[in-house]
């Protein structure tokens, strides 16, 4: 049965169920991300384009998960969802994320999809199943996919789950 996730508020969570690049050491985290890109919320995935010297969701290469670590100094901020990459966060106005490295079979739980969001915005979330597919769009959030994609990287909805904060969500597994 499809359950509605249009009540998410707040930035997009990722809780690490199985993601074998924090256990390799697949995590990237020295260049900048592109001018263009102002915010970057957990879940979301970008590019870690060597060849540019950025971070961004056009060059050559796998999409990578952002997963920044989290530290909230204000006590007033210590949900999940209130944590993002800005760049006003940043004394030199760039974003500096870590990226981790994906492999099919992983799994995680997110809430991340769509568009950008902010903190007090409610996000309009799309409706999903179990054994839908996902794939990162072009801004690197994750999209349901009408059919499995040929190529690139895929990820499959294996349980209608919760957030730890239990806000809604999805369990996702990397199948492609």
């Amino acid at each position: 049965m499809a359950r509605d996730l249009t009540k998410r508020y707040g930035y997009g969570q990722v809780e690490p169920n199985h993601l074998s690049g924090i256990v390799t050491g697949q995590i990237y985290a020295q260049l900048p991300a592109a001018a263009s890109i102002t915010q970057l919320e957990q879940g979301q995935f970008a590019k870690y384009d060597y060849a540019a010297g950025e971070v961004n969701f056009t060059g050559d290469g796998e999409f990578m998960l952002v997963y920044n670590e989290e530290k909230l100094y204000d006590e007033r901020l210590q949900s999940h969802k209130d944590f993002v990459y800005k760049v006003g966060d940043f004394t030199d106005g760039k974003l500096y994320p870590r990226l981790i490295r994906t492999y099919v079979g992983d799994i995680m739980t997110t809430n991340t999809f769509s568009a950008a969001s902010s903190n007090d915005q409610e996000i309009t979330m799309p409706v999903l199943a179990k054994n839908n597919y996902l794939a990162p769009n072009s801004n690197g959030f994750l999209e349901k996919a009408n059919s499995k994609p040929a190529s690139g990287m895929v990820w499959k909805v294996v349980k209608i789950y919760t957030m730890p904060d239990g806000t809604p969500g999805v369990k996702i597994q990397r199948i492609q």
